[in-house]
């Protein structure tokens, strides 16, 4: 299984390819340099199978090579930061 996790500005989302097939992805609003996520999604066919996390993993471990930080929204991308303390100082508070 291919897993390849990329950026679509455009739609405003981090998506992730397994095999070359769209299988879900996590959604952002841009505030400056910070991006709100708010929703990640991953196809039912998909699930349970580990892809989720690999997106998000991805898109942080981008989100951090870029400088930028986040505010976690989105229930599963704050359930993985908690369970992944090393992207914490990604996190910053909405104001």
């Amino acid at each position: 299984m291919s897993l390849l996790v990329e950026e679509n500005p455009a739609k405003r989302r981090f998506e992730i390819l397994v095999d070359d097939a769209l299988a879900g992805f996590t959604a952002y609003l841009p505030r400056g340099g910070v991006r709100v996520f708010t929703h990640t999604e991953i196809r039912p066919e998909y699930q349970d199978m580990g892809v989720g996390a690999a997106l998000v993993r991805a898109t942080l471990d981008q989100v951090r090579a870029e400088g930028g930080r986040i505010v976690p929204q989105c229930p599963f991308v704050r359930a993985f930061i908690t369970r992944h303390p090393e992207y914490a100082d990604l996190v910053v508070m909405p104001t």
